[in-house]
Protein backbone atom coordinates (compact mmCIF):
# COMPACT_ATOMS: atom_id res chain seq x y z
CA UNK A 1 0.00 0.00 0.00
CA UNK A 2 1.42 3.51 -0.60
CA UNK A 3 1.18 5.69 2.03
CA UNK A 4 -0.44 9.10 1.20
CA UNK A 5 -0.94 12.35 3.00
CA UNK A 6 -4.59 11.71 3.69
CA UNK A 7 -6.05 8.45 5.22
CA UNK A 8 -8.84 6.46 6.59
CA UNK A 9 -9.22 6.56 9.97
CA UNK A 10 -10.18 4.87 12.81
CA UNK A 11 -10.85 5.84 16.57
CA UNK A 12 -11.66 3.42 19.10
CA UNK A 13 -12.54 5.46 22.27
CA UNK A 14 -13.04 3.63 25.80
CA UNK A 15 -13.44 4.91 29.22
CA UNK A 16 -15.07 7.52 30.27
CA UNK A 17 -17.55 10.58 28.81
CA UNK A 18 -13.92 12.84 29.62
CA UNK A 19 -11.98 10.39 26.90
CA UNK A 20 -15.16 10.00 24.49
CA UNK A 21 -14.78 13.92 23.88
CA UNK A 22 -10.97 13.89 23.41
CA UNK A 23 -11.78 11.11 20.82
CA UNK A 24 -14.05 13.38 19.23
CA UNK A 25 -11.75 16.35 19.64
CA UNK A 26 -9.08 14.26 17.49
CA UNK A 27 -11.46 12.99 14.71
CA UNK A 28 -12.56 16.54 14.43
CA UNK A 29 -8.84 17.64 13.65
CA UNK A 30 -7.97 14.67 11.79
CA UNK A 31 -11.19 15.64 9.36
CA UNK A 32 -10.83 19.24 9.42
CA UNK A 33 -6.60 17.77 7.99
CA UNK A 34 -8.43 16.21 5.08
CA UNK A 35 -8.47 12.51 6.38
CA UNK A 36 -11.43 10.82 6.31
CA UNK A 37 -12.92 8.79 9.75
CA UNK A 38 -14.20 5.68 8.90
CA UNK A 39 -15.97 3.13 11.27
CA UNK A 40 -14.50 0.15 11.25
CA UNK A 41 -10.58 -0.89 11.56
CA UNK A 42 -10.31 -3.26 8.58
CA UNK A 43 -10.87 -0.57 5.94
CA UNK A 44 -8.74 1.71 7.85
CA UNK A 45 -5.24 3.18 7.27
CA UNK A 46 -4.66 3.92 10.92
CA UNK A 47 -6.25 3.19 14.19
CA UNK A 48 -6.22 5.18 17.04
CA UNK A 49 -7.05 3.67 20.33
CA UNK A 50 -7.85 6.05 22.54
CA UNK A 51 -7.43 4.43 26.38
CA UNK A 52 -8.22 4.42 30.18
CA UNK A 53 -6.15 3.46 32.86
CA UNK A 54 -8.13 4.12 35.95
CA UNK A 55 -8.45 0.83 37.31
CA UNK A 56 -7.06 -2.53 36.45
CA UNK A 57 -11.09 -3.44 34.50
CA UNK A 58 -10.21 -0.59 32.38
CA UNK A 59 -6.31 -1.36 31.82
CA UNK A 60 -7.69 -4.95 31.49
CA UNK A 61 -10.00 -4.02 28.10
CA UNK A 62 -7.66 -1.62 26.48
CA UNK A 63 -4.85 -4.08 26.03
CA UNK A 64 -6.99 -6.39 24.68
CA UNK A 65 -8.03 -4.29 22.01
CA UNK A 66 -4.18 -3.20 21.18
CA UNK A 67 -3.43 -6.74 21.17
CA UNK A 68 -6.41 -7.70 19.33
CA UNK A 69 -5.43 -5.12 16.75
CA UNK A 70 -1.82 -5.87 17.22
CA UNK A 71 -2.46 -9.51 16.00
CA UNK A 72 -4.55 -8.52 12.92
CA UNK A 73 -1.53 -6.31 12.11
CA UNK A 74 0.59 -8.97 12.18
CA UNK A 75 -1.02 -11.58 10.80
CA UNK A 76 -3.04 -9.69 7.68
CA UNK A 77 -2.39 -6.06 7.02
CA UNK A 78 1.49 -5.16 7.93
CA UNK A 79 0.89 -1.55 6.54
CA UNK A 80 -1.72 -0.54 9.09
CA UNK A 81 -0.36 1.56 11.64
CA UNK A 82 -1.60 1.68 14.88
CA UNK A 83 -1.75 4.97 17.30
CA UNK A 84 -2.47 4.37 21.13
CA UNK A 85 -3.50 7.63 23.04
CA UNK A 86 -4.72 8.19 26.00
CA UNK A 87 -4.42 7.50 29.88
CA UNK A 88 -3.38 3.91 29.16
CA UNK A 89 -0.81 5.84 27.12
CA UNK A 90 0.52 8.24 29.63
CA UNK A 91 0.90 6.01 32.30
CA UNK A 92 2.70 2.94 30.71
CA UNK A 93 3.26 4.34 27.48
CA UNK A 94 7.29 3.91 27.64
CA UNK A 95 7.15 0.24 29.13
CA UNK A 96 4.17 -0.77 26.64
CA UNK A 97 6.59 0.25 23.91
CA UNK A 98 9.07 -2.66 24.28
CA UNK A 99 6.32 -4.68 24.81
CA UNK A 100 4.38 -4.49 21.69
CA UNK A 101 6.52 -3.15 18.79
CA UNK A 102 3.23 -3.45 16.40
CA UNK A 103 2.20 -0.02 17.83
CA UNK A 104 3.66 2.27 16.11
CA UNK A 105 3.03 5.54 18.53
CA UNK A 106 2.42 5.97 22.08
CA UNK A 107 0.91 9.48 22.58
CA UNK A 108 0.07 10.54 25.98
CA UNK A 109 -3.04 13.15 27.18
CA UNK A 110 -1.39 15.72 26.53
CA UNK A 111 -0.80 15.47 22.90
CA UNK A 112 -4.64 15.53 22.03
CA UNK A 113 -4.34 18.92 20.07
CA UNK A 114 -1.21 17.36 17.87
CA UNK A 115 -3.20 14.55 16.83
CA UNK A 116 -2.97 15.66 13.06
CA UNK A 117 0.89 16.67 13.17
CA UNK A 118 1.65 13.11 14.64
CA UNK A 119 -0.41 11.46 11.95
CA UNK A 120 1.25 13.78 9.25
CA UNK A 121 4.88 12.53 10.73
CA UNK A 122 3.21 8.73 10.95
CA UNK A 123 3.11 9.03 7.12
CA UNK A 124 6.75 9.60 6.12
CA UNK A 125 9.38 7.09 5.05
CA UNK A 126 11.02 7.97 7.76
CA UNK A 127 8.96 7.85 10.37
CA UNK A 128 10.47 5.63 13.40
CA UNK A 129 8.16 4.01 16.45
CA UNK A 130 8.24 6.76 19.45
CA UNK A 131 6.27 7.19 22.77
CA UNK A 132 5.36 10.75 23.05
CA UNK A 133 4.39 11.17 26.49
CA UNK A 134 4.93 14.83 27.28
CA UNK A 135 3.08 17.15 29.92
CA UNK A 136 -0.78 15.96 30.47
CA UNK A 137 -1.68 20.01 29.96
CA UNK A 138 -3.68 19.64 27.14
CA UNK A 139 -7.35 21.78 27.83
CA UNK A 140 -9.97 22.30 24.90
CA UNK A 141 -11.78 24.67 23.78
CA UNK A 142 -14.43 25.78 21.66
CA UNK A 143 -12.65 26.27 18.46
CA UNK A 144 -11.74 22.70 18.46
CA UNK A 145 -13.65 20.39 16.28
CA UNK A 146 -15.50 17.85 17.49
CA UNK A 147 -16.80 15.04 15.35
CA UNK A 148 -19.94 13.74 16.75
CA UNK A 149 -22.19 10.65 16.45
CA UNK A 150 -24.91 11.13 13.63
CA UNK A 151 -28.97 11.54 14.89
CA UNK A 152 -27.40 12.15 18.63
CA UNK A 153 -29.92 14.44 20.38
CA UNK A 154 -27.48 14.39 23.41
CA UNK A 155 -23.68 14.97 23.94
CA UNK A 156 -21.29 15.56 26.85
CA UNK A 157 -19.68 19.06 27.43
CA UNK A 158 -16.18 18.92 29.38
CA UNK A 159 -15.82 22.22 31.44
CA UNK A 160 -12.28 21.24 32.90
CA UNK A 161 -9.61 18.48 32.70
CA UNK A 162 -7.36 17.39 35.17
CA UNK A 163 -8.01 16.76 39.37
CA UNK A 164 -6.44 18.01 41.94
CA UNK A 165 -8.12 16.55 44.63
CA UNK A 166 -5.42 13.55 45.52
CA UNK A 167 -7.45 10.80 46.92
CA UNK A 168 -5.55 8.25 47.82
CA UNK A 169 -6.42 5.70 45.53
CA UNK A 170 -6.89 7.18 42.50
CA UNK A 171 -4.35 8.21 39.61
CA UNK A 172 -6.31 10.75 37.95
CA UNK A 173 -3.84 13.57 39.15
CA UNK A 174 -1.16 11.81 37.60
CA UNK A 175 -2.92 10.90 34.39
CA UNK A 176 -4.24 14.14 33.39
CA UNK A 177 -2.35 16.38 35.41
CA UNK A 178 -3.81 19.49 38.62
CA UNK A 179 -7.44 20.79 37.70
CA UNK A 180 -7.50 23.22 34.21
CA UNK A 181 -10.62 24.99 33.80
CA UNK A 182 -12.05 26.40 31.03
CA UNK A 183 -13.23 30.15 30.61
CA UNK A 184 -17.07 30.81 31.13
CA UNK A 185 -17.41 32.40 28.11
CA UNK A 186 -15.19 29.42 26.12
CA UNK A 187 -17.93 26.88 27.63
CA UNK A 188 -21.02 28.77 26.70
CA UNK A 189 -19.72 29.35 23.04
CA UNK A 190 -19.31 25.79 22.83
CA UNK A 191 -22.93 24.77 24.27
CA UNK A 192 -24.46 27.10 21.96
CA UNK A 193 -22.59 25.66 19.27
CA UNK A 194 -23.67 21.82 20.08
CA UNK A 195 -27.37 23.59 20.38
CA UNK A 196 -26.93 25.13 16.84
CA UNK A 197 -25.89 21.10 15.91
CA UNK A 198 -29.55 19.96 17.28
CA UNK A 199 -28.33 18.76 20.84
CA UNK A 200 -31.09 18.67 22.79
CA UNK A 201 -29.52 17.46 26.14
CA UNK A 202 -26.17 18.75 27.49
CA UNK A 203 -24.33 16.77 30.02
CA UNK A 204 -21.97 18.87 32.68
CA UNK A 205 -18.72 16.59 32.88
CA UNK A 206 -15.19 16.60 34.32
CA UNK A 207 -13.48 15.20 36.75
CA UNK A 208 -14.86 17.07 39.32
CA UNK A 209 -17.37 19.46 38.29
CA UNK A 210 -17.83 21.38 41.56
CA UNK A 211 -14.26 22.05 41.50
CA UNK A 212 -14.78 24.29 38.44
CA UNK A 213 -13.37 27.83 38.41
CA UNK A 214 -11.36 27.47 41.52
CA UNK A 215 -8.16 27.93 39.41
CA UNK A 216 -9.27 30.45 37.68
CA UNK A 217 -9.12 34.44 38.16
CA UNK A 218 -11.83 35.91 39.82
CA UNK A 219 -13.01 32.09 40.38
CA UNK A 220 -16.05 31.73 38.42
CA UNK A 221 -18.88 29.74 40.01
CA UNK A 222 -20.72 26.64 38.65
CA UNK A 223 -23.81 27.69 39.75
CA UNK A 224 -23.36 30.56 37.39
CA UNK A 225 -22.34 28.93 34.68
CA UNK A 226 -25.34 26.54 34.83
CA UNK A 227 -27.95 29.78 35.24
CA UNK A 228 -26.28 31.11 31.98
CA UNK A 229 -26.10 28.05 29.92
CA UNK A 230 -30.13 27.59 30.83
CA UNK A 231 -30.48 30.82 28.96
CA UNK A 232 -29.68 29.80 25.27
CA UNK A 233 -32.30 28.81 23.34
CA UNK A 234 -32.26 25.41 21.71
CA UNK A 235 -31.03 23.46 24.61
CA UNK A 236 -33.79 21.71 26.67
CA UNK A 237 -31.85 19.75 28.94
CA UNK A 238 -28.72 20.07 30.86
CA UNK A 239 -27.38 17.48 33.50
CA UNK A 240 -25.17 17.56 35.85
CA UNK A 241 -22.17 14.57 36.72
CA UNK A 242 -19.38 14.09 38.60
CA UNK A 243 -20.23 16.57 41.81
CA UNK A 244 -17.56 15.71 44.54
CA UNK A 245 -20.14 16.08 47.81
CA UNK A 246 -17.94 18.53 49.62
CA UNK A 247 -18.20 21.23 47.46
CA UNK A 248 -22.25 21.17 46.50
CA UNK A 249 -23.33 24.27 47.62
CA UNK A 250 -26.60 25.91 48.42
CA UNK A 251 -26.50 28.24 45.43
CA UNK A 252 -25.87 25.37 42.86
CA UNK A 253 -28.69 23.41 44.34
CA UNK A 254 -30.90 26.17 44.55
CA UNK A 255 -30.03 27.01 40.60
CA UNK A 256 -30.64 23.33 39.38
CA UNK A 257 -34.36 23.59 41.85
CA UNK A 258 -34.91 27.29 40.24
CA UNK A 259 -34.56 26.11 36.55
CA UNK A 260 -36.71 24.29 34.30
CA UNK A 261 -33.98 23.23 31.51
CA UNK A 262 -32.18 21.70 34.43
CA UNK A 263 -32.46 18.22 35.20
CA UNK A 264 -33.44 17.29 38.68
CA UNK A 265 -30.79 14.70 38.65
CA UNK A 266 -27.07 14.99 40.67
CA UNK A 267 -24.33 12.53 40.17
CA UNK A 268 -22.70 12.59 43.89
CA UNK A 269 -20.00 9.96 44.31
CA UNK A 270 -19.29 9.76 47.76
CA UNK A 271 -17.02 6.39 47.30
CA UNK A 272 -17.69 5.29 51.22
CA UNK A 273 -20.26 6.59 54.56
CA UNK A 274 -17.31 4.99 57.52
CA UNK A 275 -15.29 8.44 58.49
CA UNK A 276 -11.79 5.87 58.82
CA UNK A 277 -12.18 5.15 55.48
CA UNK A 278 -13.29 8.42 53.71
CA UNK A 279 -10.02 9.88 55.91
CA UNK A 280 -7.84 7.02 54.30
CA UNK A 281 -8.85 7.40 50.89
CA UNK A 282 -8.33 11.42 51.84
CA UNK A 283 -11.98 12.72 50.64
CA UNK A 284 -11.91 15.49 52.58
CA UNK A 285 -15.55 14.93 54.10
CA UNK A 286 -17.17 12.69 56.85
CA UNK A 287 -20.30 10.55 56.33
CA UNK A 288 -22.24 12.69 58.70
CA UNK A 289 -21.81 16.14 56.17
CA UNK A 290 -22.47 13.50 53.08
CA UNK A 291 -25.56 12.90 55.02
CA UNK A 292 -26.67 16.24 55.20
CA UNK A 293 -25.89 17.17 51.82
CA UNK A 294 -28.25 14.51 50.38
CA UNK A 295 -30.69 15.73 53.16
CA UNK A 296 -30.22 19.08 52.17
CA UNK A 297 -30.34 18.21 48.47
CA UNK A 298 -33.61 16.52 48.50
CA UNK A 299 -35.62 19.43 50.18
CA UNK A 300 -34.38 21.94 48.08
CA UNK A 301 -34.81 19.75 44.75
CA UNK A 302 -37.92 17.72 45.62
CA UNK A 303 -38.36 14.86 43.38
CA UNK A 304 -34.30 14.87 42.43
CA UNK A 305 -32.95 11.82 41.64
CA UNK A 306 -29.74 10.71 42.62
CA UNK A 307 -27.00 8.65 41.24
CA UNK A 308 -23.60 7.55 43.56
CA UNK A 309 -20.91 5.81 43.02
CA UNK A 310 -19.26 3.47 45.74
CA UNK A 311 -16.02 1.65 46.69
CA UNK A 312 -15.69 -1.58 48.23
CA UNK A 313 -12.84 -3.37 49.69
CA UNK A 314 -10.71 -0.33 50.44
CA UNK A 315 -7.94 -1.24 52.65
CA UNK A 316 -9.47 -1.35 55.62
CA UNK A 317 -12.50 -1.86 55.15
CA UNK A 318 -13.79 -4.29 57.99
CA UNK A 319 -16.91 -6.21 58.41
CA UNK A 320 -18.24 -3.86 60.69
CA UNK A 321 -17.50 -0.83 58.01
CA UNK A 322 -18.54 -2.59 55.20
CA UNK A 323 -21.62 -2.92 57.07
CA UNK A 324 -22.03 0.51 57.86
CA UNK A 325 -22.30 0.87 54.23
CA UNK A 326 -24.67 -1.58 53.39
CA UNK A 327 -26.77 -0.13 56.05
CA UNK A 328 -26.46 3.33 54.84
CA UNK A 329 -27.61 2.25 51.01
CA UNK A 330 -30.92 1.05 52.53
CA UNK A 331 -31.23 3.82 54.42
CA UNK A 332 -30.89 6.79 51.86
CA UNK A 333 -32.26 4.84 48.85
CA UNK A 334 -30.56 6.39 45.69
CA UNK A 335 -32.10 5.66 42.47
CA UNK A 336 -29.02 4.61 40.61
CA UNK A 337 -26.13 3.25 42.32
CA UNK A 338 -22.45 2.20 40.61
CA UNK A 339 -20.08 -0.29 42.92
CA UNK A 340 -16.55 -0.11 42.09
CA UNK A 341 -13.54 -3.18 43.32
CA UNK A 342 -11.46 -1.28 44.82
CA UNK A 343 -7.55 -1.26 42.76
CA UNK A 344 -4.76 -1.39 43.59
CA UNK A 345 -2.70 0.98 41.69
CA UNK A 346 0.71 1.61 41.77
CA UNK A 347 1.93 5.01 42.27
CA UNK A 348 -0.90 5.69 44.63
CA UNK A 349 -1.19 6.12 48.94
CA UNK A 350 -3.38 3.40 49.30
CA UNK A 351 -1.18 0.74 47.94
CA UNK A 352 0.72 0.99 50.26
CA UNK A 353 -1.98 0.80 53.58
CA UNK A 354 -2.06 -2.21 55.30
CA UNK A 355 -5.37 -4.88 55.98
CA UNK A 356 -6.33 -5.43 52.24
CA UNK A 357 -9.09 -7.37 51.31
CA UNK A 358 -9.31 -10.18 49.08
CA UNK A 359 -10.59 -10.44 45.71
CA UNK A 360 -13.02 -13.03 46.14
CA UNK A 361 -14.41 -10.89 49.60
CA UNK A 362 -14.33 -7.48 47.41
CA UNK A 363 -16.64 -9.25 44.26
CA UNK A 364 -19.17 -10.61 47.35
CA UNK A 365 -19.40 -7.38 48.99
CA UNK A 366 -19.95 -5.62 45.49
CA UNK A 367 -22.28 -8.51 45.20
CA UNK A 368 -24.01 -7.89 48.27
CA UNK A 369 -24.58 -4.23 47.89
CA UNK A 370 -26.11 -4.29 43.78
CA UNK A 371 -28.80 -7.07 44.84
CA UNK A 372 -29.64 -4.72 47.79
CA UNK A 373 -29.81 -1.54 45.12
CA UNK A 374 -31.35 -3.74 42.41
CA UNK A 375 -34.58 -4.09 45.00
CA UNK A 376 -34.42 -0.22 45.89
CA UNK A 377 -34.02 0.82 42.23
CA UNK A 378 -37.05 -2.20 41.31
CA UNK A 379 -39.29 -0.18 44.19
CA UNK A 380 -38.49 3.36 43.13
CA UNK A 381 -39.67 2.85 39.36
CA UNK A 382 -42.40 1.28 40.45
CA UNK A 383 -43.74 4.34 42.18
CA UNK A 384 -42.78 6.10 38.76
CA UNK A 385 -46.04 4.05 37.29
CA UNK A 386 -48.95 5.83 35.89
CA UNK A 387 -46.85 9.13 36.40
CA UNK A 388 -46.26 11.26 33.16
CA UNK A 389 -42.51 12.10 32.37
CA UNK A 390 -40.59 13.81 29.64
CA UNK A 391 -38.36 11.16 27.13
CA UNK A 392 -35.90 12.10 25.25
CA UNK A 393 -35.97 9.78 21.98
CA UNK A 394 -32.67 8.35 20.90
CA UNK A 395 -33.12 5.33 19.19
CA UNK A 396 -35.36 2.67 17.80
CA UNK A 397 -36.20 -0.45 19.85
CA UNK A 398 -35.67 -4.35 19.52
CA UNK A 399 -38.32 -4.83 22.31
CA UNK A 400 -41.51 -6.47 20.83
CA UNK A 401 -44.26 -3.65 21.44
CA UNK A 402 -42.07 -1.05 21.44
CA UNK A 403 -40.93 1.43 18.83
CA UNK A 404 -38.31 3.54 20.27
CA UNK A 405 -36.08 3.72 22.80
CA UNK A 406 -34.83 7.18 25.25
CA UNK A 407 -34.51 8.34 28.71
CA UNK A 408 -36.52 10.62 31.08
CA UNK A 409 -34.76 13.42 32.94
CA UNK A 410 -34.11 11.15 35.90
CA UNK A 411 -31.90 8.82 33.55
CA UNK A 412 -28.62 9.68 32.05
CA UNK A 413 -27.43 7.93 29.12
CA UNK A 414 -25.32 4.51 29.66
CA UNK A 415 -25.46 3.95 33.24
CA UNK A 416 -28.96 4.07 34.64
CA UNK A 417 -31.33 2.29 32.57
CA UNK A 418 -33.86 3.26 29.73
CA UNK A 419 -37.38 4.13 28.88
CA UNK A 420 -38.83 2.30 25.98
CA UNK A 421 -41.63 4.01 23.91
CA UNK A 422 -44.79 2.13 22.51
CA UNK A 423 -45.26 5.56 19.89
CA UNK A 424 -44.55 4.75 16.49
CA UNK A 425 -44.62 8.28 14.84
CA UNK A 426 -41.77 10.11 17.22
CA UNK A 427 -38.89 11.12 15.45
CA UNK A 428 -34.93 10.51 17.32
CA UNK A 429 -34.30 13.39 19.02
CA UNK A 430 -38.00 14.53 20.20
CA UNK A 431 -38.33 15.11 23.54
CA UNK A 432 -41.87 13.65 24.34
CA UNK A 433 -44.61 13.28 27.48
CA UNK A 434 -45.18 9.92 28.03
CA UNK A 435 -47.17 8.10 30.23
CA UNK A 436 -45.18 4.96 32.70
CA UNK A 437 -47.03 2.05 32.23
CA UNK A 438 -44.71 -0.64 33.48
CA UNK A 439 -41.24 -0.58 35.16
CA UNK A 440 -38.47 -3.04 36.30
CA UNK A 441 -35.64 -2.84 37.82
CA UNK A 442 -33.49 -0.72 35.93
CA UNK A 443 -35.70 0.36 32.89
CA UNK A 444 -39.06 1.88 32.47
CA UNK A 445 -41.87 1.61 29.86
CA UNK A 446 -44.49 4.13 28.58
CA UNK A 447 -46.52 5.09 25.78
Amino acid sequence: MKRTNKNKVHIISLGCPKNLIDSEVMGGLLNQAGHQLVDRSDSADIVIVNTCAFIDPAKEEALEEILTLAEEKKRNNPQLRIIVAGCLAQRYGKELFTRIPEVDLFIGTGEVGNIANHVSILNQDKFKRSAVITKPDFLMNFEHPRILSPNIASTYLKISDGCSNRCSYCVIPSIRGPVRSRKPDDILHEAETLAARGIKEIIITAQDTTAYGKDLKGHPRLSDLLKDMAKIKNVKWIRLLYAHPARVTTDLLEVIADHEKICRYIDLPIQHIDDDILKAMNRKISGAKIKNIIAETRRIIPGVALRTSLIVGFPGETPTRFNRLLDFVNEIKFDHLGVFIYSKEEGTIAAGLKSHVSEKEKERRRETIMNEQAAISSAINKTLVGSVQEVLIEGKSDLAGYAFTGRCRRQAPEIDGLTYVKESKCKIGDIVKCKITAADVYDLFAE
